[in-house]
C-alpha cells in the first residue's frame, strides 16, 4: 500500500532521495510530479538506503494528505 494509505515508505517505492539526508532526519514526501504529499521521518541515511533490500523502510510514516479524508467524519 501508498504512503497516501498510512504506510512507510519502502525502497522499492522511492524514486529519489536526497543527498545526504540523515537518519531520523524529518522529511517531505513527494509525488515523481513534485505534489508534496505528506511528512515523515528518515529511517535511514542516504548512505544506509543504497545498501537497502526492496522490502526495507526508508522513511517513517507520519502524516499525508489522504489523512483528511479518511478521518473526515471525525474532523468535521
Amino acid at each position: 500500500m501508498g504512503f497516501l494509505y498510512g504506510n512507510h515508505v519502502t525502497k522499492v517505492g522511492l524514486g529519489r532521495i536526497t543527498e545526504n539526508t540523515t537518519q531520523n532526519q524529518g522529511v517531505v514526501i513527494f509525488s515523481m510530479a513534485d505534489v508534496p504529499l505528506g511528512f515523515g521521518v528518515a529511517a535511514k541515511s542516504t548512505q544506509d538506503c543504497r545498501k537497502l533490500d526492496p522490502g526495507g523502510i526508508v522513511a517513517y510514516h507520519q502524516s499525508d494528505v489522504g489523512e483528511y479524508l479518511r478521518n473526515e467524519e471525525e474532523i468535521g
